[in-house]
């Protein structure tokens, strides 16, 4: 079993800066993958970024690329994306997930990922 939590978030002007965490927990984490996604009403869950447990290569949606960098702490169990150059489109509900035995080809699917976090709420305003 595992549980991820996210923190961070919130609201930021158009061009800010956010950064957002997800501490997992759970026996079957040592050879995961851990990913963000997000979603805003009306809309799919969309693929933002993953990364394996040893924290190479690091995978990014495209509307993110160059923008957004997702690391981690194997340490303490964390991941982190930090957010820059936000766009309004960026606004939406942001998932930590976590997926166990996967196949990288489907580390952008949101269904191969068996576990979720609550979600946390980033807003850009311009």
């Amino acid at each position: 079993q595992v549980t991820a939590v996210e923190s961070g978030g919130g609201s930021v002007q158009v061009g800010g800066s956010l950064r957002i965490s997800c501490q997992a927990s759970g026996s079957t984490l040592p050879g995961s993958v851990m990913a963000w996604f997000r979603q805003s009403p009306g809309k799919e869950r969309e693929f933002v970024a993953a990364i394996r447990w040893n924290g190479s290569p690091i995978y990014y949606g495209d509307s993110v690329k160059g923008r957004f960098t997702m690391s981690r702490d194997k340490a303490k169990n964390t991941a982190s994306l930090q957010m820059n150059d936000l766009k309004p489109e960026d606004t939406a509900v942001y998932y930590c997930a976590v997926g166990v035995n996967m196949i990288l080809s489907s580390i952008r699917i949101p269904a191969q990922y068996r576990y979720w976090g609550q979600g946390t709420q980033v807003t850009v305003s311009s």
